[in-house]
Formats: structure tokens, C-alpha cells, sequence
């Protein structure tokens, strides 16, 4: 199992709507995760209107693929860098550190994702 940023098991992100790069709600990562999966974010108008702007549209269902749309407090495993983006831009949501993967430390630095942990 992995771990989580406070270096706890990593645990469950969301289940409804379900999410992780394995859809299986946890925000773990592999070699197969080319984007990082791995930060448990609560969503924000904020958020969801950058990454839009960046192209990708995290609003819209998409059936087909069994995606339901996100909105504002819904809780969703985020690419790491994606959230260091929107972090820049000023616009970073909060995270959920016991559902937020070691591995993003890789990427941010662990002091600052604390700042955004609730």
C-alpha cells in the first residue's frame, strides 16, 4: 500500500463519483499514471473554470466513459502538476492530506501542500 503525505496509509479520496487514475476511488500512482494522480482535491468553481481553460473540461458528463461531471466540493484525484499549475495561477484548491499520495512530493513540495490541507 502506499502512503500519504503525512506518511500514513493513503486513504480513500472518493467513491461517488468514483475516482483514481485505477477508478478506484484512492489516489495512488504508477508507472502506468502518466499524469500523477495523486492529490485528493476538494473542487472550486475557481478550479474547475482553469483547468477548463487549460482543456480539461472536468464539468461536462461524459457518459460513454461512465463520468458524471464534477461540481464545486466534490472530491477528486488531481495530476500533480495540474494542481501546481492552478497553485501559480493562484487558483489551487484545497487537499485532503490522508488521501493525498507521497508521491506528489515529487512534484510540490510537501510544506506547501500542508498549507492546503483541511
Amino acid at each position: 500500500m502506499q502512503t500519504n503525505i503525512l506518511g500514513t496509509n493513503l486513504e480513500l479520496c472518493c467513491s461517488s463519483p468514483i475516482t483514481g487514475f485505477y477508478r478506484d476511488g484512492i489516489c495512488r500512482t504508477s508507472q502506468e499514471d502518466t499524469g500523477t494522480h495523486t492529490i485528493c482535491a476538494i473542487l472550486t468553481n475557481d478550479f474547475l473554470q482553469y483547468s477548463k481553460s487549460k482543456g480539461n473540461d472536468l464539468t461536462t458528463p461524459m457518459p460513454q466513459y461512465g463520468f458524471p461531471g464534477l461540481k464545486e466540493g466534490d472530491k477528486w484525484c488531481l495530476c500533480a502538476l495540474r494542481w501546481k499549475e492552478s497553485y501559480e495561477a493562484n487558483c489551487a484548491p484545497n487537499i485532503i492530506a490522508e488521501a493525498t499520495s507521497i508521491a506528489t512530493t515529487k512534484f510540490i513540495e510537501k510544506e506547501i501542500l500542508l498549507k492546503y490541507a483541511i
